[in-house]
């Protein structure tokens, strides 16, 4: 994961607890029978003159029918820069109309199982990846770099290790800190079935490796932050 120079990068506010100690996130009816036609006795030669025949009743067919239910797309909203869409979050503009100019996340170490909570500057972070996408794009030909795949983790200020804070991704799809993830470059420790659960509410082609997805996962919230980007 790379970060900026010493001079250039934003300060991180780290609030550390105790190791060991983990963040607790808070947050048919069935179609009507037809009905039955008797057709009518032949009749005699001096019989009435034959009557028209009554029409059979239209049958009904399967689009009449209410269709199972699609998932609900519409959900409380995670996160202040989130959206109540699963797997959208707002444009840059819209959040920082709303005050917010750093995006918080919780972290965990893998040496020392310490929890922090890390704010990364919005603007300069967002920055530093669509500057390097966008000199990269021509050579990744839509597969994501090594860089996205295997990203490297943060220093422990508690442990002193480095590369060894990891994000916390929350076990439910619809919570996962989809900014956080990607201003740190952390998108590659998703799971592939968590990155096909982005790319499908956000209508991507979701098939292929993971690279492939991991990919389309970037460029869709490049997108979904700057929508006048040229990321295609």
């Amino acid at each position: 994961m790379s970060e900026p120079s010493e001079e250039e990068a934003p300060s991180l506010r780290l609030t550390l607890s105790p190791p060991g100690q983990h963040i607790h996130h808070h947050h048919d009816e069935r179609a009507p029978p037809l009905p039955t036609f008797t057709p009518q006795a032949a009749s005699s030669a001096e019989s009435e003159p034959e009557r028209s025949r009554p029409r059979r009743a239209s049958r009904q067919t399967s689009v009449d029918r209410p269709s199972a239910k699609l998932k609900e797309e519409r959900i409380a909203i995670p996160y202040p820069w989130a959206t109540d869409r699963r797997a959208v979050v707002m444009s840059l503009d819209r959040i920082a109309r709303s005050g917010i100019c750093s995006i918080q996340g919780d972290v965990v170490c893998k040496r020392c199982d310490g929890s922090q909570k890390v704010d990364y500057n919005l603007q300069a972070y967002f920055l530093q990846l669509d500057n390097y996408f966008m000199a990269n794009k021509d050579l990744m030909h839509d597969r994501a770099p090594k860089l996205w795949m295997v990203p490297r983790l943060l220093n422990c200020s508690m442990c002193h290790q480095s590369d060894c804070v990891k994000p916390v991704i929350h076990p439910r799809k619809r919570y996962i800190n989809w900014l956080f993830l990607m201003l740190t470059q952390t998108l590659g420790l998703c799971t592939l079935d968590q990155l096909k659960y982005f790319c499908k509410h956000t209508h991507k082609h979701r098939t292929g490796a993971k690279d492939r997805v991991l990919y389309l996962t970037y460029v869709g919230l490049l997108k979904q932050l700057n929508p006048a980007g040229h990321y295609d």
